[in-house]
């Protein structure tokens, strides 16, 4: 099966996964967390006991954390070099998704091979581990995320890794409101990348579904690339949103008049106890 798998990590793991749930090593941190994909009997039941934290869903949304050790407000993982604080959030996160970085391998090799400075978009950049990783292979980013929070836990992320304050832009706006201010400015980027949300509300109250935004989302992005874009990267949790949806937007909007190779697959991770963890699907285009 083509996939996008995600390996390398050094401290993080899937332990197990199924029955609804999945067990992660987070270092030294053991949680269990809801995972509505893995409809499958877990493989090592006695696993599950090591369990430190366990989040469970509420009949009427949201839930809450059951803590079975004492754990620290917060700690760090890392992998290939960079390093990013995690903690229990109340909405069952920890501050990072792990398959991610499997996005993060293939822009740095883009970043890298470029022969001039790339300027990069990241879109609902969330707590900054794409920001991280492109800045740490020379790009400069501009960061964007309507969350005041999770701008500076992404702000604190890039501090952790002592990268140089002149590599980022910190924006905290609406996505979409700060992309078309940009076009109208005059402002190009030679990358964007997205990881919109499946469903939110924005300051105003204003409802986002990603069926409805995502193709005028990418249409507007697709204007705001220089004349020798790099790559665009979507990223999609959407469940019932193939990469196929993914790959078609790529050809139309930007392939088909650009040129370019595309690529969009389901993005894995691998399961310590066999087999692998579905996480959603990425859409690449690049420039060759």
């Amino acid at each position: 099966m083509s996939m996008f798998l995600c390996e390398g990590w050094e401290s993080y793991e899937v332990l197990d996964c199924g029955d609804g749930e999945k067990l992660e090593r987070w270092d030294s941190v053991i949680l269990c967390r809801p995972d509505p994909q893995t409809i499958w009997p877990c493989r090592q039941p006695e696993l599950w006991k090591k369990a430190q934290a366990v989040y469970h869903r509420s009949d009427k949304g949201g839930g809450q954390w059951v803590f079975h050790a004492s754990l620290p407000d917060s700690w760090t993982v890392s992998r290939a070099g960079l390093t990013f604080t995690v903690r229990p959030t109340g909405f069952k996160h920890t501050g990072l998704f792990p398959e991610q970085a499997a996005n993060w391998d293939w822009m740095q090799e883009q970043i890298r091979s470029s022969a001039s400075p790339v300027r990069v978009l990241n879109l609902f950049g969330y707590t900054g581990g794409a920001t991280a990783a492109c800045a740490a292979a020379g790009a400069h980013v501009t960061h964007v995320d309507a969350s005041k929070g999770m701008v500076q836990w992404a702000k604190d992320n890039a501090r952790l890794n002592r990268l140089p304050d002149t590599s980022f832009r910190w924006i905290v706006e609406d996505a979409r409101r700060f992309v078309e201010r940009e076009i109208r400015r005059g402002h190009a980027y030679d990358a964007v990348l997205m990881d919109p949300p499946s469903y939110g509300r924005g300051p105003g109250g204003e409802v986002w579904k990603l069926e409805n935004e995502l193709y005028p989302l990418v249409e507007v992005c697709s204007r705001i690339l220089s004349d020798t874009p790099l790559f665009f990267l979507i990223n999609s949790y959407t469940t019932g949103f193939q990469a196929s949806v993914l790959r078609n937007l790529l050809e139309r909007l930007l392939q088909e008049k650009r040129g370019g190779v595309v690529d969009a697959r389901e993005l894995c991770l691998p399961v310590s106890s066999g087999g692998v963890l579905p996480c959603g699907a990425s859409g690449r285009w690049s420039r060759a």
